[in-house]
């Protein structure tokens, strides 16, 4: 399919101690077969500078980079969601486009969802499938909860920017909160409950490096079943949907909750 118009697409990589790949992440984007992007570049006080990059890349206007100088909270998925919001108020493009900076794109990756927005005016949010580069194979599992969509990880994330200070404005109070939930899942919730906004595109369009995640939210232990139960309370407060927190998962969650918490 064509593209019948030619909105600007923002790509929006966040970096922290990832330097090593970052350049990928961006070549990722150079290479998209949609011209009409600009590439912004949040660095989140890396070990390891970025000077060097933005050596290599100074003749590039498409390219911008920015350094954190603010303090940073160590809470992960919170530091992440600071760096995107910073980004997206400095993008310049109607379609927004998240990406890990371990992570990288099909090359076809900007047409195909630049496509989705012009054909489905009412979508302001689409995610895509990811690739796992070790295994070479589309993913798309279920979430936690058989009532829940597949909600996509960040580098799959794209949609219209009024769509995202929709977001802020709606849920300005948990943003702090929840500050355990990375911003894929909080958007992802929040679209999803708006029906007419949420679009899944079942195209593999983002490679993923790992899936790791850090060993202070290791599968099972007390970190891990905090998030799920504040996954639970988010959603049920975005949607006001009871059967988020009426049922046989919430009620285990809430048990193992506490009793970890004394045994901590």
């Amino acid at each position: 399919m064509m593209v019948k118009s030619n909105p600007l697409i923002s790509f929006l990589i966040i970096n922290y101690n990832n330097t090593n790949l970052l350049p990928r992440s961006i070549e990722s984007c150079l290479k998209q077969t949609y011209k009409n992007f600009e590439i912004l570049v949040f660095d989140d006080k890396s070990e390891i500078s970025i000077k060097n990059l933005k050596k290599k890349f100074r003749f590039n206007k498409k390219i911008k980079f920015y350094e954190n100088k603010q303090k940073k909270f160590m809470i992960p998925a919170f530091d992440a969601a600071n760096s995107y919001e910073f980004l997206i108020k400095k993008s310049k493009g109607s379609i927004v486009s998240l990406l890990d900076s371990d992570d990288y794109i099909h090359k076809n990756k900007a047409r195909e969802i630049i496509n989705i927005f012009l054909k489905y005016k009412k979508i302001s949010f689409v995610q895509n499938l990811i690739i796992n580069k070790k295994h070479k194979k589309k993913i798309l599992t279920n979430s936690l909860f058989s009532f829940w969509p597949y909600l996509a990880p960040e580098s799959c994330i794209n949609f219209r920017k009024p769509f995202f200070f929709e977001y802020l404005k709606k849920t300005k109070s948990y943003k702090k909160e929840y500050s355990d939930l990375w911003l894929g899942f909080r958007l992802g919730v929040y679209s999803f409950y708006k029906r007419d906004k949420f679009f899944q595109l079942n195209k593999a369009l983002t490679y993923y490096e790992n899936f790791g995640e850090s060993l202070k939210y290791k599968r099972f232990n007390y970190n891990w079943w905090i998030r799920r139960k504040n996954s639970f309370m988010y959603a049920y407060k975005i949607s006001n949907n009871k059967k988020l927190v009426f049922n046989f998962d919430f009620f285990i969650t809430s048990l193992i909750v506490p009793i970890l918490k004394l045994i901590k």
